[in-house]
């Protein structure tokens, strides 16, 4: 096989956003930006234009800073994501957190505590995600985050990439070979909040897919367990299908107990996109 075996991670998580974008090669760095009108450019126009391109290269040393940054940052939004939107995605928990309440006012006959009781259940819940997602971080500021050149740029089959605009680093992505099945995984990807909705991450992602086509990988996989419905659609658009979803995923740090199994929940999706059959 043409890569060596990284060591073992945490597991990814995604944010992302839904956009177009012009692929790129992986050894050659990409700009992109939205295609000019077929009027002239005044001076003006064209140093917006240069400003607004987002130029996609492999990561360098001096980038750790920033993309730890972002990973950080796009990781801790899925606290409230977690423990509020994604009890959506969770009806037996709903009833159970309705029977608790129900519950409360048949043993304390109080409507006051009857009332306050779904208030203390979102209270807890919002403890348990920051507690296990900061538990992931650690984990993952510690392992694959800490040394991103070891990790990524030096085994072959590997690599990262910056998405760089006006600058700035802004959006991140890896690509992680992997030798028992000859696929590549999708990991890392995420976006700095103040530059979604410009098809960042959606560039990224087809960084990627052309990063595997030319090493001949026969698929990309990734996992992911983003709650917002734009990181689903973005996978969809690049091609991605999903094969398999777990509604009692266990992330790093978690030790699932009894009140962590009641608290926190997560649902953990992978999804495939096949290149070429083996």
């Amino acid at each position: 096989m043409h890569f060596s075996s990284p060591k073992m991670v945490c597991e990814t998580k995604i944010v992302a956003d839904e956009h177009d974008a012009i692929p790129g090669t992986k050894k050659e760095s990409i700009m992109w930006s939205a295609p000019p009108s077929s009027a002239a450019l005044s001076a003006a126009e064209a140093k917006d234009a240069r400003r607004d391109a987002v130029f996609i290269r492999e990561f360098e040393r001096g980038d750790q800073e920033e993309v730890r940054r972002i990973f950080y940052e796009g990781i801790m939004e899925r606290i409230p994501n977690t423990a509020f939107r994604g009890l959506r995605q969770q009806p037996k928990t709903q009833f159970l957190y309705a029977l608790l309440t129900v519950m409360c006012f048949f043993m304390t006959k109080s409507v006051t505590l009857t009332c306050c009781a779904p208030l203390i259940l979102m209270g807890a819940r919002y403890y348990y995600s920051r507690k296990v997602i900061h538990g992931y971080l650690d984990c993952a500021l510690h392992t694959d985050m800490a040394d991103i050149e070891a990790y990524y740029m030096t085994p072959t089959g590997s690599c990262f990439w910056v998405a760089v605009l006006d600058g700035r680093v802004v959006g991140i992505v890896a690509a992680q070979g992997r030798e028992d099945d000859n696929t590549v995984e999708l990991k890392r990807m995420s976006v700095d909040s103040r530059y979604r909705g410009k098809g960042i991450a959606k560039s990224l992602g087809r960084r990627v897919l052309e990063f595997a086509v030319r090493n001949n990988y026969a698929a990309i996989v990734l996992g992911t367990t983003a709650v917002k419905l734009a990181a689903h659609k973005l996978y969809e658009s690049l091609g991605f299908r999903r094969t398999s979803q777990s509604e009692d995923y266990r992330l790093p740090g978690m030790n699932r107990s009894p009140l962590e199994r009641l608290f926190f929940q997560i649902r953990y999706i992978r999804y495939r996109l096949q290149l070429r059959e083996e």
